[in-house]
């Protein structure tokens, strides 16, 4: 449309358009009285001016400019002739001579206008950048601690100022409690850990202990160690608002291979068949969290699956032409809803019968997902499979720096 296709009007630009049609319409006004008024006063009868009877009038005699005698009618006539073409002449002054000041004073007016905008204006561009700056900034760096602190008098913009510094110093308050939760969290989620890690090893380190109990110790510690590093790296997450700063460089074919060797079990429980396509797929960020967001999809394509024995998941891992790096989590299973796809990425969202909350599956699956993915500067989007099930595909940046290491 060619509506679209306009320039947009900044506020500043309509406020000074406003004033000047204001003031234009004040001055037309004005110029339209005064040509009534004006036109009013000229176009009495030269009887009222002159005041004589008609007896008088028919005496009055005239002697023009060129010598011409005029008497009695023919003298007023004459008169009427030349007041007409004065008030003619007065007339097309006043509205010329009108029309040329409105104009220049018009054009001082807007400019006027567009500079009392700019000043009336200003306190709101200050809320503006406030805004802007906060919200580029990170709570690590303390983007919340922005005021605008709007000194002058109590008017409107002041009050939208003042209140702006009071949404923001609460979301500081808040994020500050936040903050102060997780590191709460992370000395309760780490103390349990710590103990479960202590008997292991003493039951391990016993002389009566079998070599069953040994290997079974040492399992037990694998899998203890590697939920101290996920809580770690989650907490991290947390404190870092969603941002990896130290990052390591990850060949996702390595985690996407290592995935789908640890999920074996529970897809042959499940009569899943994983199908792995781990082409190079180079990047950069935390292994651990990538770890998690691939175990993630192909755990959730495990379990809302077909159940019939016929099910698959296809997990493939590549490398964009942009040099993005994509994994890409196909499965069978039921059909979902287009609409039903932007819930699978909101925590403990009940879906469906075969997609609640239940003790196998916290409603945490795709939302950690996306939030690791963009932690890592990517993002992941999701569509209907045909025939059922989904496909979900996890984008992130191409790797910086030599090498890359195996998950």
């Amino acid at each position: 449309m060619i509506i679209d296709r306009l320039p947009r009007l900044t506020l500043r630009t309509r406020l000074t358009l406003v004033y000047g049609a204001l003031f234009l319409a004040a001055g037309l006004t004005l110029l339209g009285v005064t040509y009534l008024l004006f036109n009013q006063q000229l176009t009495q009868s030269f009887a009222d001016r002159y005041g004589g009877s008609r007896g008088g009038q028919k005496e009055m005699v005239l002697i023009n400019a060129n010598g011409h005698v005029f008497t009695g009618p023919a003298a007023i006539q004459w008169l009427q002739r030349q007041e007409e073409e004065l008030r003619t002449a007065a007339v097309t002054s006043l509205l010329t001579q009108g029309a040329v000041a409105l104009t220049v004073v018009g054009a001082a007016a807007g400019g006027l206008g567009w500079v009392v905008a700019g000043r009336v204006l200003a306190p709101l561009r200050r809320v503006t950048d406030t805004a802007r700056r906060i919200a580029v900034t990170t709570v690590a760096d303390h983007g919340l601690r922005a005021r605008i602190a709007l000194r002058g008098p109590e008017d409107e913009v002041k009050e939208l100022a003042d209140a702006f510094d009071t949404m923001v110093e609460r979301l500081d308050h808040s994020f500050d409690g936040q903050r102060r939760f997780v590191a709460n969290a992370s000395h309760e989620l780490r103390t349990p850990l710590t103990l479960n890690r202590a008997l292991v090893e003493l039951a391990m380190h016993r002389r009566a202990a079998s070599s069953d109990v040994r290997q079974l110790g040492e399992s037990l510690l694998e899998i203890n160690a590697r939920h101290e590093q996920l809580i770690s790296g989650l907490l991290l997450l947390a404190r870092a608002e969603h941002e990896i700063a130290d990052r390591s460089p990850v060949d996702m074919a390595d985690v996407v291979s290592h995935v789908v060797a640890q999920t074996a079990g529970q897809a042959e429980h499940a009569k899943i068949t994983v199908h792995e396509a781990a082409g190079p797929a180079p990047t950069g960020g935390d292994a651990l969290l990538l770890e998690r967001l691939v175990h993630n999809l192909v755990e959730n394509g495990i379990r809302h699956n077909t159940g019939d024995g016929t099910g698959w998941v296809r997990v493939v891992s590549r490398t964009a032409p942009d040099g993005r790096v994509e994994v890409e989590v196909s499965n069978t299973g039921p059909a979902v809803p287009p609409y039903d796809i932007p819930e699978l990425f909101k925590p403990f969202r009940r879906l469906g019968a075969d997609r609640l909350v239940t003790a196998k599956s916290a409603g945490l699956g795709l939302s950690i997902v996306r939030s690791v993915a963009r932690a890592h500067g990517g993002d992941v989007t999701a569509r209907p499979r045909e025939g059922g099930g989904l496909v979900v595909t996890a984008v992130l940046p191409r790797a910086h720096g030599p090498g890359v290491v195996p998950a």
